[in-house]
């Protein structure tokens, strides 16, 4: 008896737009799948109104095989995009973003993100690590990443020697990262890099926000993971998450308390981008949970 055929497994892409509102483009695009042969499997999209209305969405499709992708890209540009002068991109699930981790002393925010990727909660690859300290270098090698460390007594040499490893890199993630990135490193990578933020942004932004928030007698505390921009704590902002705290807190129950919240807003922002849920629009985000 002849063994059954095996059939390919369908291939998950991601399909993510923004251009100006019009009518149609909804059913421009599903219309394409279908002839596509495509399996629409999640479809969300929103309408700006801030100054002009601009139409963002997000589509994640499947495909019975990779053939029907071979000449996906020139079509779609030909047949959809150019009728609405689209800014698009498409993404193949099965290529797991490749998300560098960048780190100080502090390690709890790393070691949440390497937990997640060992227990395949993040869909994503991690090639190396860089720390301007070699205090996590043991648990990074538990892991198994590949651990450097780049002190930063000359900031320009050290981004320098950084770059010439992050080769083939889709995104960084600033996993307690205590320096500030060069302009010139952060062009290498716009809308790329994920810092997380001990403070609920934009307040008590800049050093010891966990004090000044038991200064202030503050009656909750956050933290916010934001894309890293020229301007210091002001990219557009991925996911945030708040504690109510009260009286009887102090300081150091606030500090042990933000770190809680750090671990799940930053590998909530990494689930994130590494689903293609996240388009930049200006100084803000769209984000399709």
């Amino acid at each position: 008896m002849k063994a059954m055929q095996q059939l390919n497994s369908p291939t998950t892409v991601h399909l993510i737009i923004h251009c100006a509102d019009k009518v149609g483009i909804i059913a421009a695009i599903t219309q394409f799948l279908h002839q596509l042969g495509a399996n629409i499997i999640d479809l969300d999209q929103h309408v700006s109104h801030e100054d002009t209305a601009t139409f963002f969405m997000r589509v994640a499709f499947t495909v019975d095989s990779d053939a029907k992708m071979a000449t996906f890209a020139k079509d779609f540009e030909k047949d959809v995009a150019q009728a609405f002068q689209m800014s698009w991109q498409h993404h193949m699930a099965t290529n797991k973003k490749r998300m560098a981790i960048f780190v100080s002393k502090p390690d709890h925010a790393l070691l949440e993100i390497l937990w997640r990727w060992q227990q395949d909660e993040l869909a994503i690859e991690i090639p190396l690590i860089i720390s301007n300290h070699t205090d996590a270098q043991k648990n990074c090698e538990y892991f198994g990443v590949p651990f450097h460390h780049i002190p930063v007594n000359d900031k320009p040499q050290a981004e320098q020697k950084a770059l010439e490893l992050l080769q083939d890199i889709d995104g960084i993630i600033l996993a307690r990262y205590m320096q500030i990135i060069s302009p010139n490193f952060i062009a290498h990578f716009p809308g790329k890099m994920i810092n997380i933020h001990h403070s609920f942004l934009p307040a008590f932004s800049g050093a010891s926000p966990y004090q000044q928030a038991f200064d202030k007698g503050v009656k909750l505390i956050g933290a916010t993971a934001h894309f890293v921009t020229e301007e210091l704590d002001e990219g557009p902002i991925i996911a945030q998450d708040v504690v109510m705290v009260n009286h009887r807190h102090s300081a150091n129950d606030l500090k042990q308390l933000g770190k809680n919240i750090e671990r799940n807003v930053l590998a909530k922002a990494v689930s994130l981008f590494a689903e293609d849920r996240i388009i930049l629009n200006n100084n803000k985000t769209i984000v399709f949970e």
